[in-house]
């Protein structure tokens, strides 16, 4: 829970090397496809190896060490992307300022961590020749400062007798809650989604104007080629306008719906961390109903081989979500195109609406029929209420001849409409389906067929580690545990606080007498002291005891029987 925006930083530094990972520019040549799997092994071994330094300078717990390692890492890093960027600045999608335009992220990532790395060498300077005693206290925190232990503090008190007013913001987009914090797995994720998610906006555009542009310089090609011919009757003669109508289409709305997809992709992002946050606080208040009944429970192996897997999945599904998402808007944006608005370009809005209502009156009567046969039920074949207070009659069946009758002769019709209903069901499943891919806190699978989920099985497991690894009551039961018995252990060095005592006998002979008196008061603790003396005479002892008593002031009682001065009598 600490450093979290440093480790996201960090992500974001790693996220061009994570993107190059799912091309094969990297692949060399010749390589056999079974082997390939070693090849991608070897890809993300080097990709961690080469931006390890980031993540072991800042969680070392040599600062100073840490930041200078840190910040000469990162600056050799910065030197060598911007040589990278200046010396072969353009590219063949976006043009002159390709590499600037993908980059940018990367380089704000690393300089936001060379400003870290620059704060932690400072801050440790400074608190190794005492010139800030904040930082002290700061090294020293306790739970009492967390948000886990003021999370436990709400649970004991009781809840105010008004609401607190909640801005327009809480209530529609985005209500946040101090006593929760993300982890860093959650925000790297996020971090590497974001940035990933801008570099495919910006490639897909590229690409896609590239595309465009080949395509017509290919329909313009073909249009010579009519023409030389001076054949009307040629084929390409008459598809040539329906190629360049689509040409057309086809482009205004592929680039209509780029920033569509990539704004729903980042609200999924966001989405789903909210979703983490709501499906941690229910396991922490005990509800596990929004699960599946068989995810209750699940295997400890596979929660927290999840943790490993999440958030690699989460951001493969977000970039490949994107792609599915873009094709299906694509595909609805020009259906629309062609059943809306070149009908109403070529014909009118008249004629277009006319076809309109007719179909929009078909669909009106089979929604009908299926309202009536509610409302005939409603009516005549429920029993009335048992209270007038209900707000809905019985589930109990009323004139149960006429409902046979009507149950018959309905029959038919609903196996007509059935199979209209079971064409809409299957496709409005892959619609569905396409359009969360990328959502993996839910599942695309019906209920019982969950566990055919790879990314909502990996979403189940992860959460029911956090869960059980950061429950804040379990965290803090921890802590006063730890906390009482560290507690029951300092008595053994209460005789120390004796050393330094204005004793007229000095602190040694003060030492042996409060041995000897426990000794005396507990004469069962002589049989475990190492060496087993003999008991001297008990007038001795009297006159030894009187004598000290005496000279030292009052009697010392056994260290068993000094009370706390930190308690109040």
């Amino acid at each position: 829970m600490s450093n979290r925006w440093s480790y996201g930083f960090a992500f974001g530094a790693v996220t061009p090397s994570i993107l190059q990972l799912f091309s094969d520019s990297y692949m060399p040549a010749n390589v056999p496809v079974w082997a390939k799997v070693f090849v991608y092994l070897l890809g993300a071994l080097e990709v961690g190896v080469a931006y390890m330094p980031f993540f072991a300078c800042l969680s070392t717990l040599h600062q100073a060490f840490g930041g200078v390692l840190g910040l000469l890492y990162t600056l050799a890093w910065l030197i060598v992307r911007l040589w990278d960027v200046a010396t072969c600045p353009g590219g063949e999608v976006l043009g002159d300022y390709e590499k600037l335009l993908i980059q940018w992220p990367c380089f704000l990532c690393l300089s936001f961590l060379m400003c870290r790395f620059v704060c932690m060498v400072v801050k440790d300077i400074r608190v190794h020749f005492q010139l800030q005693s904040e930082e002290l206290q700061v090294k020293e925190e306790t739970l009492v400062q967390s948000h886990q232990f003021q999370y436990v503090q709400t649970l004991l008190k009781q809840p105010p007798e008004q609401s607190v007013r909640k801005s327009w913001f809480r209530m529609k987009i985005y209500d946040w809650d101090p006593y929760f914090k993300f982890p860093n797995r959650m925000i790297g994720t996020a971090v590497i989604s974001l940035i990933g998610l801008y570099t495919m906006t910006l490639g897909d555009y590229g690409l896609s104007g590239y595309v465009f542009s080949e395509l017509e310089s290919l329909s313009s090609s073909l249009e010579q080629l009519v023409q030389s011919s001076n054949d009307t009757n040629n084929l390409f003669a008459k598809v040539l306008p329906y190629l360049d109508e689509f040409g057309h289409v086809a482009k205004k709305t592929w680039l209509v719906t780029i920033p569509l997809t990539s704004l729903t992709s980042v609200t999924y992002t966001f989405h789903v961390l909210a979703c983490y946050r709501k499906h941690i606080r229910r396991l922490w208040s005990g509800e596990r109903n929004f699960l599946p009944e068989r995810f209750h429970k699940p295997s400890s192996a596979i929660s927290v081989a999840a943790i490993t897997r999440y958030s690699g999945w989460q951001i493969a599904f977000t970039l490949w979500g994107y792609l599915i998402m873009h094709f299906v808007q694509f595909m609805f944006a020009l259906l629309f195109v062609y059943l809306v608005v070149l009908p109403i370009q070529k014909g009118g809005f008249l004629p277009w609406f006319s076809k309109l209502a007719i179909l929009l009156l078909t669909i009106f009567f089979v929604v009908a029929v299926v309202v009536v046969q509610i409302v005939l039920v409603q009516i005549f074949f429920l029993q009335d209420k048992l209270s007038p207070e209900d707000k809905q009659k019985p589930l109990a069946l009323n004139n149960r001849k006429a409902f046979h009758s009507f149950n018959y002769f309905f029959f038919f019709y609903n196996a007509i409409m059935g199979l209209s209903n079971c064409i809409l069901r299957l496709v409005s499943s892959c619609i569905v389906g396409t359009w969360l891919v990328s959502r993996i806190d839910r599942t695309i699978m019906q209920r019982g067929y969950e566990p055919m989920d790879p990314g909502y099985v990996t979403w189940i497991g992860m959460i029911t580690a956090d869960h059980y690894h950061s429950n804040p009551v379990m965290v803090c039961f921890c802590h006063l545990l730890l906390k009482q018995i560290v507690e029951r252990r300092e008595p053994v060095n209460t005789y120390s606080q004796f050393d330094n005592t204005d004793c007229p006998a000095g602190g040694r002979i003060r030492t042996r007498w409060l041995l000897f008196y426990t000794l005396l008061k507990n004469p069962e603790l002589i049989r475990l002291r190492k060496r087993q003396r003999d008991i001297l005479d008990p007038l001795a002892l009297a006159w030894v005891m009187t004598s000290h008593t005496e000279a030292a002031g009052p009697p010392i009682r056994s260290v068993i029987d000094i009370p706390d001065p930190s308690i109040p009598q």
